[in-house]
């Protein structure tokens, strides 16, 4: 008994499946762009893209797709409503790429930023000797510290941050190195925080510098990152970042590296802020990709004694965090 017209029938329905899986995402595809465009969102098709695989419960291409879920469109309307309210994307898919891995993120913790990935690179350029401890201050989500874990596989870390919540976000960002990082929640601010912390290779941090007058334009950035994690202190948001570099010299090895984030406009008063400090050499600002000045590199000099006395104390005046 012949099977063809068996076998061609559900070829025929496999092909109108596919047809209408097509128009449907066509139609959610347009629709989603438009309505994430008019609401402002930077790149409303790119989003929209990642917006119709998460509806789809898709990791794959949205044209590899033969079918979708029969509650699709309804999916895919309350994820845009929640995208044309500016919460960010990041957040509503529940993860970040940083560097070769995937981040969990959460609301109320700073969301990692890709520019943040150069400080890797920097650090492979610019630091002497072997990597073993290193720290990482105001650790956030965990993103450095996660990929200092991920890449240099004989480094043991040091996060620290004051806020619980990023202090659990980051324990479950580096859960699969758990046996070489330390997750301390601490107030920087505090003489008496980073105890019994080793004697460090290297320090990276990505502080809170905004200042208190330069309130972030991008409205995703003023709902949903946590103030704490924005501004520094000080009437030039630089109070944290201050105390950064003072505990960067208290806890270097001679030789030992600081490779510090900071915004654009603040690369000579980080410089300076860290020849006040002392202890310093080979202090310099480098750029990000897109040639803004974006980093403060410093390596602890031999003789790292602070003018007049010893090693800097962390700035009493700094925000918590």
């Amino acid at each position: 008994m012949s099977t063809e017209p068996a076998e061609t029938a559900r070829a025929s329905t496999d092909t109108r499946a596919s047809a209408d899986t097509r128009a449907r995402l066509r139609e959610a595809l347009a629709s989603t762009t438009a309505r994430l465009g008019a609401a402002g969102v930077p790149s409303p098709s790119a989003d929209a893209r990642a917006l119709l695989a998460l509806a789809a419960g898709s990791d794959g291409p949205l044209v590899l797709l033969d079918s979708l879920p029969d509650d699709f469109e309804p999916r895919l309307d309350a994820l845009v409503a929640r995208r044309e309210a500016r919460e960010p994307l990041q957040l509503i898919e529940g993860h970040a790429a940083f560097r070769r891995l995937r981040l969990t993120t959460e609301p109320g913790v700073f969301i990692p930023r890709p520019e943040t990935e150069l400080v890797l690179d920097l650090l492979q350029q610019h630091h002497h000797g072997p990597l073993q401890q290193m720290a990482d201050l105001c650790t956030g989500s965990g993103a450095l510290a996660a990929a200092l874990l991920d890449e240099l596989p004989e480094v043991r870390v040091l996060a620290v941050d004051i806020d619980q919540q990023a202090v659990a976000l980051t324990r479950r960002n580096t859960a699969a190195w758990q046996e070489r990082i330390e997750v301390r929640r601490a107030d920087l601010t505090s003489p008496g925080s980073l105890a019994h912390a080793p004697q460090l290779d290297a320090v990276v941090s990505n502080p809170p510098y905004v200042p208190p007058d330069a309130v972030p334009q991008e409205i995703e950035v003023q709902r949903y990152d946590p103030a704490r994690a924005l501004y520094g202190g000080g009437a030039d948001g630089l109070n944290l970042p201050r105390t950064v570099i003072s505990w960067a010299h208290r806890l270097l090895r001679p030789g030992g590296l600081l490779i510090m984030e900071h915004a654009d406009v603040q690369g000579a008063a980080t410089r300076a802020a860290a020849e006040r400090i002392g202890g310093f050499e080979d202090v310099a600002t480098l750029p990000d990709l897109t040639g803004r000045d974006r980093f403060l590199v410093a390596r602890r000099a031999v003789d790292a004694t602070r003018p007049g006395g010893d090693a800097a104390q962390p700035e009493p005046d700094g925000p918590r965090k």
